[in-house]
C-alpha cells in the first residue's frame, strides 16, 4: 500500500511538471506524460491487489447472505478460488507478454516496454496470494485482519 501512495505521489509530481512546463515555459517534458501512463499502471494494479487483500473489491457475495450457512461457506472458497486463479493466470499471461516486448523500448522514457507489463504481472502474484490467505483463514474460521 505504501507502495500504491508513493506511486500516487509521483503521479501528480509528473502531472504537475507537464502541466507547467506546457503553459508556464510553453515547453512541453517529453517523458512526463509517458511517465504518469506508466505510474497509473503500478498505482492501479497495486491499489487492485490490496483490494483483493482487504475485501474491498466488487461484492460477488451479495446473494449469498440469503443462502444456508454451509452453501456460503463453500461458495466462499470457491469465490476465492476463482480469484486466485484469476490472479495466477493474470501474473503468467502478463509475464510472458512483458518477456515477448522486453527487448523494445519506450521512446520518450528510454526504458523497457516490459515494464508496462510488469504490474499486472506482480499484482497477479499478490491477488493469488492474498487469496489463498482468505483460503486459509475461512479454513481456520477466523478473518483477515486490515491492513489498515
Amino acid at each position: 500500500m505504501l507502495l500504491g501512495v508513493g506511486g500516487l505521489v509521483l503521479l501528480i509530481v509528473a502531472v504537475l511538471y507537464q502541466v507547467v512546463g506546457r503553459y508556464v515555459f510553453n515547453d512541453t517534458p517529453t517523458w512526463a506524460e509517458s511517465g504518469a501512463v506508466l505510474l497509473v499502471l503500478y498505482v492501479t494494479m497495486l491499489g487492485m491487489a490490496v483490494g483483493v487483500r482487504e475485501a474491498s473489491h466488487i461484492g460477488l457475495e451479495s446473494f449469498l447472505v440469503l443462502a444456508p450457512a454451509s452453501v456460503r461457506q463453500a461458495m466462499e472458497y470457491l469465490i476465492h478460488a476463482l480469484v486466485g486463479v484469476f490472479g495466477m493466470v493474470m501474473a503468467w499471461q502478463c509475464a510472458l507478454l512483458a518477456e515477448s516486448v522486453a527487448a523494445y523500448k519506450i521512446p520518450t522514457l528510454g526504458v523497457s516496454e516490459a515494464f508496462k507489463y510488469a504490474p499486472p504481472a506482480v499484482a497477479g502474484v499478490l491477488v493469488a496470494m492474498f487469496s489463498l490467505e482468505h483460503i486459509l483463514a475461512l479454513t481456520r474460521g477466523t478473518e483477515v485482519e486490515s491492513a489498515w
